[in-house]
């Protein structure tokens, strides 16, 4: 999910979320008390928010990488792929919060391949690709995956590069507070 430029082209149409409401099982709302991986209480599968006027500020904040970058291929579309993509933290991670329905949805050639490559394209800008299921983090590179454990929030992580013989060697370093 890269940001590129559209010039010299004719501007997509905005997307829309349609009957996709994956965002609202997959992502922590507070508000409604809602853990991340299950429903929440006020999602009308497949319809909507049942408050979507009154919605909390996170919702209203939230928009998920198909849906707000147009380069997104449309088979990321969430309701297809069940892969809910953002980016967040200090260094804006490309998080790819996965439906726990279907925890291997990630690992299909057809986003796996595209994870590695964006891998490859951040982390030579010293980003990352984290793939979550529930609160299970794994660290995409280009060669490889790291499994990073249980990240909570207020959780944070550094990734340790050095070059050796066989090549880029990464290491993860939890922070937890």
């Amino acid at each position: 999910m890269t940001h590129s430029s559209n010039a010299g082209s004719s501007p997509s149409p905005p997307r829309e979320c349609g009957t996709c409401t994956l965002c609202c099982k997959l992502m922590y709302i507070p508000e409604y008390n809602s853990p991340g991986g299950v429903w929440c209480s006020q999602c009308a599968q497949g319809v909507g928010c049942r408050v979507y006027a009154t919605r909390p500020e996170p919702c209203r904040q939230f928009a998920c990488g198909w849906l707000s970058d147009p380069t997104t291929p449309i088979e990321w579309k969430p309701i297809h792929s069940k892969i809910v993509l953002y980016l967040g933290g200090p260094n804006n991670t490309l998080y790819v919060n996965v439906d726990p329905g279907s925890p291997q949805a990630w690992r299909k050639a057809l986003y796996f391949d595209r994870l590695r490559l964006w891998a490859k394209e951040l982390l030579n800008k010293d980003r990352h690709v984290v793939v979550l299921v529930r609160e299970y983090a794994t660290l995409v590179l280009p060669d490889e995956t790291i499994p990073m454990g249980t990240l909570k929030s207020g959780d944070s992580f550094k990734v340790h590069k050095t070059y050796g013989a066989t090549g880029l060697q990464c290491r993860v370093e939890m922070i937890r507070p």
